[in-house]
């Protein structure tokens, strides 16, 4: 599941990617706008910076921006930054794979295999969509939320 810290790092970066080329903007804009706390939004842009994907710069005119155009950004990444390794548990990770302590067969273990190939959807998608393909989802309704399908359980 994606943390908040995924989350609010993805409305981050949606934001930068909507300014015009050399704009940048300041952590409590962009905190405003996304209704982020502050001091979470810090430690999340650090990470970000740091992994590459956005960059900064202090005084006037400062402010944070992308690193690199939002069609090069892949949402798979930035999540990973942010959250770790997408697969639903550590024995199906391919880059932290960690042994389950109750398993005695983890290549027969079908917990594993099944959640291996949850992990390889969920990575198919995610690392083959851009930043500026998530921005412009338009699998949206008029409010900005995901259309929703609701059926009646009774």
């Amino acid at each position: 599941m994606l943390t908040k810290k995924g989350k609010y790092g993805l409305k981050a970066l949606v934001d930068l990617a909507q300014l015009e080329p050399g704009e940048t903007a300041f952590i409590n804009e962009i905190a405003a706008r996304n209704n982020i706390p502050k001091k979470f939004l810090d430690a999340i842009l650090l990470e970000l910076r740091k992994a590459g994907i956005l960059r900064s710069k202090k005084g006037p005119g400062g402010g944070y921006a992308l690193s690199k155009p939002a069609s090069e950004i892949q949402i798979g990444q930035v999540i990973r930054t942010l959250d770790g390794p997408l697969a639903p548990i550590r024995c199906a990770s391919r880059t932290a794979f960690e042994a389950c302590g109750d398993c005695s067969d983890p290549i027969g273990c079908h917990v594993r295999r099944s959640m291996s190939d949850v992990r390889d959807a969920i990575s198919d998608i995610l690392d083959n969509m851009t930043l500026a393909q998530f921005v412009a989802n338009d699998n949206r309704g008029n409010d900005g939320t995901a259309a929703i399908k609701h059926t009646d359980a009774g």
